[in-house]
């Protein structure tokens, strides 16, 4: 009597193991490319890059390899689909992409320095500078600074400081590029509604500049007019009058928009940084160094989607600027530069 009272069992369901088939094998190299955004021997670079970090110590014949892991990482990074998506469309549960995603998100920011990194040696300096001079005449220049908003939820904590100038919730990323588009500077530290000069200001490359700038023969940056002319970080003239001075915003203009391009590429690349991003902001920061990582490399291996403006620039001595001895603040290096090229 009592065994008729008690409730059915219910079968246990049976374990699937999911995701085994490689799409390095299936797909050609544009089928591949709209999915992950690379090639099939880019992937493979990546995966024998990053394998010592995402190898699994186990002998189960289950345990997913390291191409799995970049494939699935690759796939969220690309389409900014949610996790369970990414799950349901590869064929693995959301907790897996989730742990995937934050293991190849740790991985690529383990290799950041590598890949992003700011221009120390001699080569590499004039190489900018040479660069840039003959994209846009712009003379000593080591790259474009500029800032990019990531739309995220709504956080729990100090959610009004994360509502932009737009009206939505972001984080505000700083970024500086060299003239074929490569990140060499990332700051991902700050809340949607954080000034762009606020942010420069509290960076380690603020700091760098300011501590190391020996004049301008060491190069400047160049950003828009929401930051602070200084020796190191020429702005546009406000309200130029003479000729030198247009002709200085114009060519400044042109040189500057490098990042903005920049930026645009690697949203269109990578559109988990162009949807709201249902994350941590912390997570978010984090998930824009692994993507700016990825590009760099997508830039180095000559992937399509990138712009590839003055590639194959010889290293070569930079054009000489006259040597400045006036006041060393940021107007009158401005006006010496804008003097010595721009007034013809």
């Amino acid at each position: 009597m009592a065994a008729l009272l008690m409730p059915p069992l219910r079968p246990r369901k049976d374990r699937v193991f999911r995701g085994t088939i490689s799409h390095l094998t299936n797909l050609n190299d544009d089928e591949l490319r709209r999915r992950y955004r690379f090639g099939k021997d880019s992937i493979a670079y990546l995966c024998n890059l990053l394998q010592d970090r995402l190898r699994r110590p186990t002998n189960k014949a289950t345990a997913l390899t390291v191409e799995q892991q970049v494939c699935i990482a690759l796939r969220f990074y690309a389409s900014g689909s949610f996790l369970q998506v990414i799950g349901d469309t590869l064929g693995y549960d959301k907790g897996t992409v989730s742990r995937v995603v934050n293991d190849v998100t740790d991985a690529l920011i383990d290799i950041k320095d590598d890949f992003v990194s700011w221009p120390t040696d001699v080569d590499s300096i004039n190489r900018i500078k040479c660069g840039f001079y003959r994209q846009s005449n712009f003379p000593n220049v080591l790259g474009c600074i500029d800032c990019t908003h990531v739309r995220i939820q709504a956080p729990s904590d100090d959610e009004p400081s994360y509502v932009n100038r737009k009206g939505y919730h972001s984080i505000n990323v700083q970024a500086v590029c060299d003239f074929e588009g490569r990140f060499t500077n990332i700051f991902a530290n700050w809340p949607g509604s954080t000034h762009d000069s606020h942010i420069f200001n509290t960076s380690t490359l603020s700091n760098y500049l300011q501590t190391n700038h020996r004049g301008l023969i060491d190069g400047v940056i160049l950003g828009d007019s929401g930051y602070a002319c200084r020796p190191y970080l020429l702005t546009p003239y406000a309200n130029p009058t003479e000729r030198h001075q247009q002709r200085f915003n114009g060519c400044h203009a042109s040189t500057r928009s490098v990042i903005e391009r920049t930026f645009g590429i690697l949203k269109r690349r990578f559109h988990v940084l162009h949807s709201e991003v249902r994350m941590k902001p912390e997570k978010v920061c984090r998930i824009f160094g692994a993507c700016a990582v990825l590009h760099n490399i997508a830039v180095s291996r000559n992937e399509p989607l990138v712009n590839d403006d003055g590639a194959g620039v010889r290293l070569d001595q930079p054009v000489q600027v006259p040597a400045f001895l006036g006041v060393q603040d940021g107007r009158n290096t401005r006006e010496h530069v804008a003097r010595s090229f721009f007034n013809h």
